[in-house]
């Protein structure tokens, strides 16, 4: 009987994701073929205390007085493989698979995958605090292949480990993989931010949230996402009285028209839907007029 090895891509990250431990078949909607298969494990957990653990503690008298330097506590360790259902029986085939791979490409699909996994589970738990994974957070990124019992229990028989998606030779990235400016000075911004010398924009979390569904494929979700933003950004933004922000924020009026056309479309009940292209454009400029207000902001 012919071999049969399962490539896979696979993921450490230091906390629990949110479903249970198992494997779950991805399917896109109206397929019966699975497109991938998660397996999901924990390999450790810090013992947690019982129902009403902590009122117990409170009541008990203290036997041994606490240590002026404790030692970490263990933390879960979530160990996700994203599997490719089609099976390759050689080991040449899976060397060559290997050998082809595209890091950030191909860990940025599986991450994907893993992703709609996360966005699914928060909607069926109704739990606002599940939430989506970038390959930057993971501790350890592996891609190698396995026969059907190894990888359905998270093992393998060989496993080349992948630096993490979110370093880039040429500067440091976005959490999700995207090269950010050094102009913005984040360590800046937040001491500011703490300090209350500077106030975010409300503009500037919906942008976040557009952004994030773009990139997970959610594109109606972005579009609504965006029309919010660009219509709570354009006055806070014209408030501020910035002169060199003026002709971004006139390229933001001149798009607003083609953005509540796209979140129009996405609340419609049509199969057309919103351009990705047209959300795509109009949120990299709102993007790009919020990173040159914060440059501005810290000369």
């Amino acid at each position: 009987m012919a071999e049969r090895l399962f490539l896979f891509v696979q993921f450490e990250f230091p906390w629990e994701l949110g479903p249970p431990d198992g494997r779950y078949l991805v399917r896109a909607p109206g397929t019966d073929e699975p497109e991938h298969v998660v397996v999901l494990g924990t390999l450790a957990a810090s013992r947690r205390a019982g129902g009403g653990g902590f009122a117990r503690a409170r009541s008990r008298r203290r036997t041994t007085p606490p240590q002026p330097t404790p030692q970490p506590s263990e933390v879960p360790v979530a160990r996700v493989t994203i599997v490719d259902p089609v099976s390759i029986s050689a080991e040449r085939q899976a060397r060559a698979w290997l050998a082809d791979l595209d890091a950030e490409r191909d860990v940025g699909a599986a991450a994907a995958v893993l992703n709609r996994v996360l966005y699914l589970h928060r909607i069926a738990c109704a739990d606002p605090y599940i939430h989506e994974v970038s390959p930057a957070q993971a501790l350890t990124i592996r891609a190698g292949w396995g026969e059907g019992e190894q990888v359905a229990g998270g093992q393998w028989r060989f496993a080349h480990e992948l630096a993490a998606a979110g370093v880039h030779p040429l500067g440091r990235r976005w959490p999700g993989g995207r090269r950010y400016s050094a102009a913005l000075r984040p360590g800046e911004r937040l001491a500011q931010l703490l300090g209350g010398r500077a106030q975010p924009l409300t503009c500037e979390e919906l942008t976040l949230r557009a952004r994030l569904d773009l990139d997970q494929g959610r594109l109606h979700h972005a579009a609504i996402e965006l029309q919010a933003a660009v219509a709570t950004g354009l006055p806070e933004l014209a408030a501020e009285g910035r002169h060199e922000l003026s002709v971004r924020i006139a390229e933001l009026q001149k798009l607003s028209a083609a953005v509540a056309a796209q979140d129009r479309a996405a609340r419609a009940a049509s199969e057309q839907g919103p351009s990705e292209e047209v959300v795509r454009h109009a949120l990299e400029r709102l993007e790009a007029a919020l990173r040159a207000r914060t440059a501005a902001g810290l000369r």
